[in-house]
């Protein structure tokens, strides 16, 4: 069971792997405490909704499964929206805006309610949530980290490099998430490739990567 919270860590991490979640990825890690903000946000409503979904999963009904889904999905974002607005730095909560109510429409979190806690137990289906949110905040922040001290010479809004006074402002702005987010990609694409080198497979990408195979696309006909 311990590899259902590992896998969303690293091996099918939602963001370096699984190319999920890139809006609220590119919009929010232009520093780390937006980054770390928005993660633990998804990871509350990532383990919250999983844990539910699975509880209801044998009394709702296949046809409207996505509807209710998104309604306990809802009812999770709403409860840390208000938690945010209540207790995080209002720095922090405004820099994060509207992107803290779209996570009701994030692909990982009805991804994962659809492929995993609609067929797993309620404890798995925790460690599911716990491991992708995880995977998501890591990606978030080592991302937000990088952009920071390249626009300015600074971690967590303190100054590293104080004789850094000209900020490199594209860093800040979404073709500087696009860049650093590819450099990202590069360099799991090279270690993932030289670790199945040496073990003398190939590097195939995980099956979730395959549109397919969750399922929530699928058209259900009547007859």
């Amino acid at each position: 069971m311990l590899n259902d919270f590992l896998k969303g860590v690293w091996k099918e991490n939602p963001v370096l792997v699984l190319m999920l979640g890139m809006c609220p990825t590119l919009a929010t890690t232009s520093n780390a405490p937006n980054a770390l903000g928005m993660g633990l946000a998804t990871t509350f409503v990532l383990a919250c909704s999983n844990m539910v979904i699975s509880l209801i999963r044998n009394i709702v009904p296949a046809k409207i499964r996505i509807p209710c889904y998104i309604v306990v999905i809802a009812t999770f974002v709403t409860v840390v929206d208000m938690l945010m607005q209540a207790y995080a730095p209002a720095a922090i909560y405004d820099a994060l805006g509207i992107f803290i109510p779209l996570i009701v429409v994030n692909c990982i979190v009805l991804g994962r309610a659809e492929a995993f806690a609609s067929k797993h137990n309620v404890f798995r289906s925790l460690l599911d949530g716990l491991g992708m949110g995880v995977g998501f905040t890591l990606a978030l922040v080592l991302l937000g980290l990088a952009r920071e001290f390249c626009a300015g010479g600074t971690l967590f809004g303190i100054k590293v490099i104080t004789p850094w006074t000209i900020d490199f402002s594209l860093m800040g702005m979404a073709p500087g998430g696009f860049l650093m987010l590819g450099f990202f990609l590069a360099l799991m694409n090279v270690y993932n490739k030289r670790q199945a080198e040496k073990k003398g497979g190939k590097c195939e990408p995980p099956l979730e990567m395959d549109c397919r195979h969750c399922g929530i696309c699928k058209i259900e006909k009547d007859h």
